[in-house]
């Protein structure tokens, strides 16, 4: 199982929605991305169904600016 780096553990990320369909997703109160259309309704759904811990892993993924460290790891086995 992969462990959440601590620094997810500090959850820096939160997002918001809007009427028009837009997900904001910020990094430390910042605007890190905003999803739209699909893109935005299937971040919705996966992240409906997970804990905070795994919200904030699935945010930091979407946002692409977070480096796990065991990427070359996890893409060999």
């Amino acid at each position: 199982m992969m462990t959440i780096n601590d620094s997810l553990a500090q959850q820096p990320f939160s997002y918001q929605t809007s009427k028009d369909g837009k997900v904001r997703i910020f990094r430390s109160n910042r605007l890190a991305t905003t999803l739209r259309g699909k893109e935005a309704l299937r971040f919705l759904s996966k992240i409906d169904s997970t804990d905070e811990a795994g919200s904030q892993l699935l945010m930091a993924r979407v946002t692409g600016q977070f480096k796990f460290g065991n990427e070359k790891e996890l893409k060999t086995k």
